[in-house]
C-alpha cells in the first residue's frame, strides 16, 4: 500500500454543504488558479467569487430565487461554471442540458421543469425565446469568451469583455449569503433513458457535498492536483465528479473544450489527473506516443460513465506504468463504488464508497443475495442516493425498496474482497434458449480477441431462441481480413455454446451517447430483423 504524502492543506473537505467548498478554497489564496483553458486564459478562485457573485445578482434580478429552476443549455466554459457556482449560492436549482438537444427537444425539459431562468448560447436565444410560452421563463445568454446578457451589468446592458474585472461596476445588487440544509435541491438531472421521455434525478446539496468528500479523500486529492478536463459540463461525470472534487479540494483544472488526442497529449505534463470515459483512453491507446514518458507527470488516470475493458486496462499499464482506476456511479447516485486508490482490479469497479451500502438481489424474487460471486441486481443505500425523479413519485416509488434501497437497473456481483463487477444493464440481459446470457461476459472474451478493437453484444428477436445473442465488432487497425467466421471459431472454446453469438457484424465504430456509453436499443433496433433475412446475407 502507498504511503500517502499529500499535503496537509484544509483537509479533508466538510460534507455540510457544497457553497463552502469556494470559501475554503479561498483561503488558500484568491490568486491561486482554479481554471486554465487550453488556449491559456486563467481563471483564480478570485475570479470565481467574484463572478459566481455578480451572476447571482442577475439571477436575483432576473426573479430567481431559492428552488426556482435554472434550465442551462451553454457550451463548456469557465463562465458555465461560475453559473453553477452562483446556483449554490443563492439555492436556485441548476439544471444542465446537453448542448445537443434541438429546439424541439427542448420544448420537453421547459415543460417539465418549469424554469423561472432559461440560460442559452446568444446564438440560440431567438428560437429558445419562441419556447417560452409553453413552459415560462425569462431567457439570458451566455457565451464562452464573457460574452451574452448574463454577464451584462443590468442583465440586458452593455457585455461584460473577458478579464474584465467581474466583480464591479454598475448592476443589480449581490443577494446576501444563504444558508441551506443537506436536503435542499440543488440540481435536476436528466437521465438519458432508452424508453420513455427522460426523467429528471433531483440531487440535493447533501448528495453533491457528501460525494464530492470522500472522492477527495479517497482519491488523495489536494490544491496541488491540477486536473486535466476534457468532458462535457451537462452531464454527472464532468460537472459533479470532476468539477466538484476540484472545488471542495482547492485543486485546479486545465479546461479542453472537448477530447483532442493532440492537446491531451501536450497537456498531460502539465497535469497530474485525468478523468475520462473508455473511449478517451482508447483513443489515447491508438496514439504510438503514448508511453511512461509522456503520462510521467501524471498520478491518477480515473475512468467511468462506461464500463472500461479489462483488456484496455491491462494494455494501458503496459504501455505507460499506470492503473486506470475505474469508478461506478450513474446520474441518480453519483459515485456509488470506487477501485482503491492502492488496489485496482481490471475488469471491477471497486468497493462501496465509504458510507455506502451496496448489495445484490435476486432479479425475480427481490431476495437479497449474502453469498459473493451471486448474480443479481445492483442495489444502492446511503447519503449520495437521490432524492427521487422530478414530479414523478409513481416512478420514484417503483424504483426504491420500502427499507431505501434504490435498485440501480444494473446486473453484477460483489466478491470475496467486496469488489463490485458490473454484468450490464437489466434490461440488456439476452434470454436465449431459456439461458440468461449477460452481454459484458460475451464482449470480455471478444475484446481480447486478436484484431478485436471493441465490440458491443446485444439480442434481438429470434423464432427458435426468444432472442438471439449477436455481436457487433469493431476491427483494429489493420485488421481488415478479420471476419465472422474467425470471430466464431476464436469463441468456441472460450465460451459456452449458448453465449457464442448467432451474427457477428462489423461496423467503423459503435453507436454511443455523448458520454461513451454503447447505445444497445439504438443496435436492437437496426438489426431487430436480422435472423428474418437469408442466411446469404452473412458477411
Amino acid at each position: 500500500m502507498e504511503a500517502d504524502t499529500r499535503p496537509a492543506g484544509l483537509g479533508p473537505p466538510s460534507s455540510s454543504d457544497p457553497a463552502a467548498w469556494l470559501d475554503r478554497a479561498l483561503r488558500l489564496g484568491p490568486e491561486r488558479t482554479f481554471i486554465e483553458t487550453s488556449r491559456g486564459r486563467l481563471f483564480t478562485y478570485g475570479d470565481l467569487a467574484e463572478l459566481s457573485v455578480r451572476i447571482a445578482a442577475v439571477l436575483a434580478w432576473s426573479g430567481v430565487s431559492a428552488s426556482d429552476r435554472v434550465l442551462v443549455k451553454v457550451d463548456k466554459s469557465v463562465e458555465a461554471i461560475a453559473l453553477y457556482v452562483a446556483c449554490l449560492r443563492i439555492g436556485a436549482i441548476f439544471v444542465p442540458l446537453n448542448t445537443a438537444y434541438t429546439p424541439h427537444e427542448l420544448e420537453y425539459f421547459i415543460r417539465d421543469s418549469q424554469p423561472r431562468l432559461i440560460v442559452v448560447r446568444p446564438e440560440d436565444r431567438a428560437a429558445v425565446e419562441a419556447l417560452v410560452p409553453h413552459g415560462g421563463g425569462r431567457v439570458q445568454t451566455l457565451g464562452t469568451s464573457g460574452d451574452g446578457t448574463l454577464l451584462s451589468p443590468a442583465g440586458t446592458g452593455p457585455q461584460v469583455p473577458a478579464g474584465s474585472q467581474v466583480g464591479a461596476g454598475p448592476g443589480p445588487a449581490a443577494p446576501g449569503p444563504a444558508h441551506f440544509d443537506a436536503g435542499h435541491l440543488a440540481a435536476l438531472l436528466y437521465t438519458s433513458g432508452t424508453t420513455g421521455k427522460p426523467k429528471a434525478a433531483m440531487l440535493t446539496r447533501g448528495n453533491l457535498a457528501s460525494n464530492a468528500a470522500t472522492l477527495v479523500d479517497l482519491w488523495r486529492f489536494t490544491q496541488d492536483d491540477v486536473l486535466l478536463h476534457a468532458l462535457p459540463i451537462f452531464h454527472i461525470h464532468g460537472l459533479f465528479v470532476a468539477t466538484n472534487t476540484v472545488l471542495a479540494s482547492g485543486a485546479s483544472m486545465i479546461f479542453l473544450p472537448k477530447l483532442d488526442v493532440e492537446e491531451v497529449l501536450r497537456l498531460l505534463p502539465r497535469a497530474t489527473v485525468m478523468m475520462g470515459v473508455p473511449t478517451y483512453y482508447t483513443r489515447l491507446l491508438a496514439d504510438s506516443r503514448l508511453s511512461p514518458e509522456t503520462t510521467a507527470h501524471i498520478r491518477l488516470f480515473v475512468s467511468g460513465s462506461a464500463p472500461l475493458s479489462a483488456e484496455h486496462h491491462r494494455e494501458f499499464q503496459q504501455r505507460t506504468g499506470h492503473e486506470i482506476l475505474e469508478r461506478y456511479g450513474m446520474t441518480e447516485t453519483s459515485m456509488i463504488a470506487s477501485n482503491r486508490y492502492e488496489r485496482r482490479v481490471p475488469g471491477a469497479v471497486g468497493a462501496a464508497l465509504p458510507g455506502v451500502e451496496v448489495r445484490i438481489t435476486d432479479l425475480q424474487s427481490g431476495a437479497v443475495s449474502e453469498s459473493p460471486d451471486t448474480v443479481g441486481m445492483i442495489e444502492v443505500r446511503g447519503p449520495n442516493v437521490f432524492k427521487g425523479y422530478w414530479r414523478n413519485p409513481e416512478k420514484t416509488a417503483a424504483e426504491f425498496r420500502s427499507d431505501g434501497f434504490f435498485k440501480t437497473g444494473d446486473v453484477g456481483l460483489i466478491d470475496a474482497h467486496g469488489y463490485v463487477h458490473i454484468v450490464g444493464r437489466a434490461k440488456d440481459l439476452i434470454i436465449t434458449g431459456g439461458y440468461n446470457v449477460y452481454p459484458a461476459e460475451v464482449e470480455e472474451e471478444l475484446n481480447s480477441l486478436p484484431g478485436v478493437l471493441e465490440s458491443a453484444v446485444f439480442g434481438v428477436p429470434h423464432a427458435d431462441f426468444g432472442e438471439g445473442v449477436t455481436a457487433l465488432v469493431v476491427r483494429a487497425p489493420g485488421q481488415a481480413q478479420l471476419d465472422e467466421r474467425a470471430v466464431l471459431g476464436a469463441l468456441r472454446n472460450r465460451l459456452a455454446n449458448y453465449k457464442i453469438p448467432k451474427r457477428v457484424l462489423f461496423a467503423e465504430e459503435l453507436p454511443r451517447n455523448t458520454m461513451g456509453k454503447v447505445q444497445k436499443q439504438a443496435l436492437r433496433e437496426a438489426h431487430g430483423n436480422l435472423y428474418q433475412a437469408p442466411t446469404s446475407s452473412r458477411t
